[in-house]
């Protein structure tokens, strides 16, 4: 990996540099990073066990989750390890590999969520064809593309990353690899490259977006044709996809569609589209969905009335 560079290793230096504030990083970040495992997974099994959750929306949801969990997983155990170390650091192939891990994950979450409005846009315009439309076949063909876009996009961006030459300073003013960081420390004119990441990466996020909330106005304006209780189902769905999109899309924008400058925020906002929304997305999908949430409990109670009965 390593080619004209005199720097082997980085410096991270995290989220902060105090030591009691390091402390309640651990603290804070540990609870959010194993919510949000223990989150997606508890999605993940309900999903695959249940036979009532069978439908193309948590078949998507089900890569969601799975999207969820690697995605802070890249990020999150790290933060959390540094935060008691007294050195952060972090190795040349270690870092390549995280820049590569972020944005696999990270344009799978955007894919898959662009899969669900999809879904949805089928469901709600289209209800006669759906089942035809939406088979378990073309979902499946629609995932497997999700995953090579994927890594044809965090291919790119680690492609850009390899071409940087590092032969200064190795600080890292970051909790985590990334290009954006990466840029400030290469020894070179980094305007083309800073180009290449805002028409691949800021492209990415700044279409998705735009097409995401193009779908669901038109999925929210069709409804006026729909029963009072097909109106109120099909909302409950819409508004949970949509605080998802806005949430992950808002600092994911802010970060990648913008020239090669840093702000104080920029930790903080990358923090939340890397660990916050993987976080909060179990919760919004269970507890805006009566149909998770009913599946979660028949399952939880069968297996503790099962496991009682066997203790008996």
């Amino acid at each position: 990996m390593q080619q004209n560079n005199s720097v082997t290793e980085f410096i991270l230096l995290g989220l902060t540099q105090d030591p009691m504030r390091q402390k309640m990083v651990f603290v804070i970040f540990s609870i959010l990073y194993v919510g949000t495992v223990v989150g997606n997974l508890l999605i993940i099994v309900t999903i695959k066990s249940s036979r009532t959750l069978g439908s193309p929306m948590y078949f998507f949801l089900f890569y969601l989750s799975l999207a969820d969990s690697c995605f802070s997983t890249s990020t999150a155990p790290r933060l959390i390890v540094d935060s008691l170390s007294a050195k952060k650091i972090i190795t040349y192939n270690e870092c390549m590999t995280q820049v590569f891990a972020l944005h696999l994950f990270g344009s799978m979450e955007i894919f898959v969520l662009i899969l669900m409005a999809v879904d949805r846009y089928v469901a709600i315009c289209m209800p006669l064809r759906y089942p035809t439309i939406m088979s378990r076949r073309v979902c499946t063909i629609l995932i497997v593309l999700a995953w090579i876009g994927s890594f044809i996009h965090s291919t790119a961006q680690i492609i850009l990353a390899l071409r940087l030459p590092f032969c200064g300073p190795n600080l890292i003013d970051h909790y985590c690899c990334d290009l954006q960081p990466l840029l400030k420390l290469a020894c070179m004119d980094t305007y083309v490259i800073n180009l290449l990441l805002v028409s691949n990466s800021g492209a990415i996020c700044s279409s998705s977006f735009v097409i995401l909330m193009i779908s669901y106005i038109v999925i929210l304006h069709s409804l006026r044709n729909h029963s009072a209780e097909g109106k109120k189902k099909a909302l409950s769905t819409c508004t949970s996809h949509i605080i998802v999109v806005i949430l992950f899309f808002g600092p994911c924008i802010f970060i990648y569609t913008r020239p090669p400058t840093t702000f104080p925020m920029d930790k903080m906002v990358t923090v939340f589209y890397t660990i916050g929304t993987p976080f909060l997305n179990p919760l919004i999908y269970t507890l805006r969905n009566a149909e998770v949430k009913n599946a979660m409990k028949n399952k939880w109670h069968v297996k503790i009335t099962s496991e009682k009965a066997n203790g008996k």
